[in-house]
């Protein structure tokens, strides 16, 4: 028996993972760590599969998650492979999102919560986004409206849209880290399910989007962030059951 100072039972056990979830988190560590550099190729995968005495199967399923992630970009051919992609921006969204996904299947997040976070990222995304902000992305806004416009709020592509919308805000406001922790928190937050979306929240939504794109064309910081600040106080106060508070 190990016991510790005090006299109790000292924990040195550790979770065991499945052989996949092994071999994609040595691999990712080596990449992150720069053992694996950028532009490398990996090993094959039976070389893979001998250096860790798992399956062929079980590298595989590890490489389509790393895939996934986009840390590593798959080429077919002969003289293709799993490639180590560079490591940037969107690198980070995905493994922002990957963990985000764990914590809400695992724990219980509130509506609140949600509401909260994007007060923090996302009023100072939009002032940046006036500053920054090219011809392209309004235009991109302006698509996104527009489609959103045409739809009913049972339509199933309202989420998509709303992602699309504040990620591309997020994005015009060129700091890359914003930007991934927006996406990852829009992708698998969603915050448009805590709505209750009826079609006059929907309605308002869209002309507050309105608002928040005529700020930003103008480069108006501080009414663009007035605007977001009036969208999300908005959407806060129709999240379900918010009126039960």
């Amino acid at each position: 028996m190990i016991s510790d100072s005090q006299g109790g039972m000292r924990a040195i056990g550790r979770e065991v993972v499945r052989p996949r979830q092994q071999v994609e988190e040595r691999i990712k560590q080596a990449i992150l760590d720069g053992e694996l550099r950028t532009g490398e190729r990996l090993p094959p995968e039976a070389e893979l599969a001998r250096q860790f005495g798992v399956s062929r199967t079980t590298v595989r399923e590890a490489l389509r998650s790393l895939s996934t992630q986009n840390l590593i970009d798959k080429h077919p051919g002969a003289g293709g492979g799993s490639f180590v992609q560079s490591i940037d921006h969107e690198s980070l969204g995905a493994v922002l999102s990957d963990s985000m996904h764990n914590l809400l299947s695992l724990g219980n997040i509130e509506p609140a919560e949600v509401n909260e976070m994007r007060r923090y990222l996302e009023l100072p995304a939009v002032r940046l986004a006036s500053r920054h902000r090219e011809e392209a992305e309004l235009t991109q806004l302006r698509q996104i409206v527009e489609r959103q416009k045409s739809i009913s709020v049972n339509d199933p592509a309202v989420p998509t849209l709303d992602v699309d919308f504040h990620s591309t805000i997020a994005r015009a406001s060129r700091n890359r880290v914003l930007s991934s922790f927006v996406l990852a928190l829009h992708q698998q937050a969603m915050p448009v399910r805590f709505l209750d979306l009826s079609e006059e929240v929907g309605s308002t939504s869209v002309l507050q989007h309105l608002q928040i794109i005529r700020a930003v064309e103008e480069r108006d910081e501080p009414e663009a962030e007035r605007a977001m600040a009036e969208h999300l106080s908005y959407l806060g106060e129709h999240t379900l059951g918010a009126q039960a508070h």
